[in-house]
Parts: C-alpha cells; sequence; structure tokens
C-alpha cells in the first residue's frame, strides 16, 4: 500500500496510528534491554569479552540514554516532536544494524553507545506525542495505558525472542530484530504523524546548560553502575556522583539566570509533574530489578532457560495487557488516580513478598505464578495512574521537557535499583559463602534478601504517594502555555505569543 494513500485519513484514525507508531518505537527501546541481556553469553564467546569489559554492553547504552532525555526532550518542544522523534528512530535503527555487524568489541559498544542517543531522542518526546494527541481524559487514558502496556510486554518479549533468536541463529540477530520495525515506524511516522515546529531554534539553544545537565547525568548514572562492580565507597563512584551534584548544581543556577534556558525553572513548579515523577522514580527503583533477580532464579537455581523464563513471566505480561484494556482507565475514572495508584502499589509489594520466598524447589504454581500476576496487577495499576497525574497539567509548550523529566526520574530509579538490589544479593551471598553455606543457600538467599528490601522500597513509594498526591494539586488554567505571566516567560516563548 502506498503511504500517500493514508493521508486522507480522518483525524481520529489518524491520531490513534500515531499511537501505533509511537509504540513501535517504544517496544524497540524495552525489548533492546532484556533481548541483549539474553545474548551476552554468546557475545562474550565470539568477541572474547572479560567479564568487566561485557557489562559495558549494557552500560553503554543506559549511560548514553539516560543522560540525554531530558536535553532530547526539550529539543523536541523547541525543533518540533516529529522531527526529533524521526531522527532518533533513524539512529537508533542504524545503530542496531552497526551492532549486528560488530566485528569487535569496541565496535559493537560504540554502536552500543549511539543506540542510546537515538533511544533518548525517540523515548523523550513519545509521551509528549502521546499528550499532544490525546487531550480528551478518557481517550488519553487508554493511550497511556497501551504505552504501559508495551512498556511491559517489551521485557517479557525480549527474554523470549532473545532466547529464540540466540538458539535458533546467532546473537547478531537480536540487533537485526530492529530492522523491520524501525523502517515501519519511520514510514508510517513520516506519513502520519502531526508536523510540529515547535517553540523555534531561532535564539539558539542553550549549549552551556545542555552540555551542564547531561554531563551531570551521564556522571550519576556511570556512578551508579559502577557502584555495582566497585562498591558504593569506592573512588569512581564518590568521584563521578561528586562531579554529578555540581554539575547539577551549576546547572540550576544558570537556568535561573539567562533568558532561554533548555529547562525554565518554572516547569519545576507543576507539583503534578514533579510529585508523580518522585514517586514514580521510587517505584522502579524497588521494581524494575525484578525482571533481573527473577531471570537470575529461574535460571541459575531452577536452570529454566531462556525461553522457559520468558514464559514463566507472562502471567505479568498478560495481566498487564488485560488492564490496559480498559479495567485501569475505568477504575481511574471511578475512583480518581490515587486510590488505584495506590492499590497497584500495594499489590506490587505482595508480589515482591511472594518472591522473597523462593527456595530452591519451589514449584511455579502458585508461588511464582501468583507473585508474576501480583507485580502486573501493580504494574498495571500504578503506570498509568502516575503517567496521567504527571502529564497532565504540562501546557502543551512543555510536553516534550515534561516527557524527558518523567523519563528521567525512571532510568535513575532503574539504574539505582538494579545496583542496589544487586549488590545486597552479592554482599549476602558472598558473606553466607565466607560462613561456608552451600553455593545454592547462598545465592537463593541473597535473592531472597534483595527481593524483601525491594519490597520495602516499594512499601516506601506508598507513603511517598500518600504524602505528596493524595491531595490532587489545582489543576491550573490550561491556556498557561499562553497566558502565564510574562516575567516567567524565556524569551523565545515570547516571540511566539500573540499580538
Amino acid at each position: 500500500m502506498n503511504l500517500a494513500s493514508l493521508a486522507p485519513l480522518t483525524s481520529d484514525r489518524r491520531r490513534w496510528i500515531t499511537l501505533v507508531i509511537v509504540c513501535m518505537a517504544q517496544l524497540m527501546i524495552v525489548l533492546d534491554v532484556t533481548i541483549v541481556n539474553v545474548a551476552l553469553p554468546s557475545i562474550q564467546r565470539d568477541l572474547h569479552f572479560s567479564q568487566a569489559d561485557l557489562s559495558w554492553v549494557v552500560n553503554a547504552f543506559l549511560v548514553t540514554f539516560g543522560s540525554l532525555l531530558l536535553l532530547a526532550g526539550r529539543l523536541g518542544d523547541l525543533a518540533g516532536r516529529k522531527r526529533v522523534f524521526l531522527t532518533g528512530l533513524t539512529i537508533f535503527t542504524l545503530a542496531s544494524l552497526l551492532c549486528g555487524f560488530a566485528p569487535s568489541q569496541g565496535a559493537l559498544i560504540g554502536a552500543r553507545f549511539l543506540q542510546g542517543v537515538g533511544a533518548a531522542a525517540q523515548a523523550s518526546v513519545i509521551l509528549a506525542i502521546i499528550v499532544t494527541e490525546f487531550s480528551e481524559p478518557d481517550d488519553r487514558a487508554r493511550a497511556m495505558s497501551a504505552y504501559v502496556f508495551v512498556s511491559v510486554a517489551g521485557g517479557s518479549l525480549g527474554l523470549l525472542a532473545g532466547g529464540l533468536l540466540t538458539q535458533a541463529l546467532s546473537w547478531h540477530w537480536v540487533f537485526f530484530v530492529n530492522l523491520p520495525i524501525g523502517a515501519a515506524a519511520f514510514g508510517l511516522g513520516q506519513a502520519l504523524i502531526r508536523s510540529d515546529a515547535g517553540l523555534g531554534l531561532a535564539h539558539g539553544v542553550d549549549w552551556l546548560g545542555s552540555v551542564l545537565v547531561t554531563t551531570s547525568l551521564m556522571s550519576a548514572i556511570y556512578a551508579i553502575v559502577q557502584a555495582t562492580n566497585h562498591g558504593w565507597g569506592s573512588g569512581p563512584v564518590l568521584d563521578f556522583g561528586g562531579l554529578a551534584a555540581v554539575l547539577m548544581a551549576a546547572f540550576i543556577g544558570l537556568e535561573a539566570r539567562i533568558e532561554n534556558p533548555i529547562m525554565p525553572l518554572r516547569i519545576l513548579h507543576l507539583r503534578g509533574l514533579v510529585n508523580a515523577s518522585l514517586v514514580r522514580g521510587l517505584l522502579v527503583t524497588g521494581m524494575y530489578s525484578t525482571f533481573f533477580l527473577g531471570t537470575l532464579y529461574l535460571e541459575h537455581i531452577r536452570h529454566y532457560d531462556p525461553l522457559q523464563t520468558g514464559a514463566a513471566f507472562l502471567p505479568w505480561t498478560l495481566t498487564v495487557a488485560i488492564l490496559s484494556r480498559g479495567i485501569t482507565t475505568g477504575l481511574v475514572r471511578r475512583f480518581g488516580p490515587f486510590p488505584v495508584l495506590t492499590g497497584g502499589m500495594a499489590s506490587a509489594v505482595a508480589g515482591l513478598v511472594l518472591f522473597s520466598t523462593v527456595g530452591p524447589d519451589t514449584a511455579y504454581f502458585p508461588t511464582i505464578f501468583f507473585a508474576n500476576f501480583a507485580l502486573g496487577l501493580g504494574i498495571g495499576n500504578a503506570f498509568m495512574p502516575l503517567l496521567t497525574l504527571a502529564m497532565e497539567d504540562i501546557p502543551a509548550a512543555d510536553a516534550g521537557l515534561g516527557s524527558g523529566i518523567t523519563n528521567v526520574s525512571q532510568q535513575i530509579g532503574g539504574a539505582l535499583g538494579l545496583a542496589v538490589l544487586s549488590t545486597i544479593a552479592t554482599n549476602h551471598t558472598k558473606s553466607l559463602l565466607a560462613a561456608r553455606h552451600g553455593l545454592t543457600t547462598s545465592l537463593i538467599s541473597g535473592y531472597q534478601v534483595a527481593f524483601l528490601f525491594a519490597a520495602v522500597v516499594t512499601a516506601a513509594a506508598i507513603l511517598l504517594g500518600f504524602w505528596l498526591l493524595r491531595t490532587r494539586p489545582t489543576r491550573p488554567d490550561p491556556q498557561l502555555a499562553v497566558d502565564r505571566p510574562t516575567q516567567s516567560l524565556t524569551h523565545i516563548e515570547l516571540e511566539q505569543q500573540p499580538a
């Protein structure tokens, strides 16, 4: 079918197809995280990675992805979200091709850095595209549910696809699988995503602020990922953590003084965005590593192969899929976002507590099955209300920046959670081994303690939600992007105001 023939689509059909397009891009990003993890042993054998260097196949992507989200989101506001989205999609797809053909360690790690750049450009504007396309609360809730489903299902699909592709073909295909998805999303996106000019780049970009915030986030994420290998009190972690704090302070000071900041500080006055992002970050800190720890338990203790491991998480994925078919939306419409969010987080705590009881002979049913079911119930009922609370009051002119902030909170929380919980599991296992306990007993105990700590962190997210989100902030004037006081506007935005 000729793409030009799609042009006459009605506005309503076009925006729902736009949702499919951006969800295809989101699927590639999420898929890439777990699918590569499954292929790491094969990559290590073929390219002769040491164990320490192998971690950079994952870390190279995480560092660039997390550090560029804020900058890319604001560039979407300034230069146009469609342009930034398609540019990121192109970079990510081409980088996937380079990863698949990588002949050496350096080539693969370099291509993974490039993949992170493309992923940041896409992910930073996906939420912005959704909230600007779907302004009605019910339709926006349905769109957010679809986005959450893809974000969760991609993890399980990555485990299944990674095992299948690695076993049937080779590790190269875990990267090549992105090519048809990326090409289809680009062609459809070019034809159907609504073009937007953005606020404009006539006065240039706040490059100093961009460098400061990007370097700060990069330093913070680098410090976190290094903590797993070197310890939280090691020189690299303290040095880069301190550098991140200094650069962030300098960035905030700069943004308060200049006319055209990359991040206007008025965005931090939006309580819904800031509070929901804080709760989301803490929730992700507790829950993000469940795939990682659960995979280790199933493969190292229960001796599941990658396909069986991926299938084991299907109750999680299917539960989110069912909730995304309007159930969570209906619950939010009837009870409001906060009760649904709280119930979801409580369900996640229950799932993590169940995982903390697993042993060497724990049957899949009922313990592991219901743990995954409870986690799926938790994610399905928590993430959509959180995204709705975060994005509902953001002016259209700042939607890309708001999208970037919510994604940064998830990436920082996820990296922190993985590092902390991995450290807890490793240290507990080592202490038991030193006390001459068996390897299997020591590993299981390490996983149990880590899952229990994750449950405590998730419970803390519930308390934080009660503190920050129980009382909804007063909804600002929907024309805030146009009518807010001129002293709070940047120089670029002033020139965009109607006479």
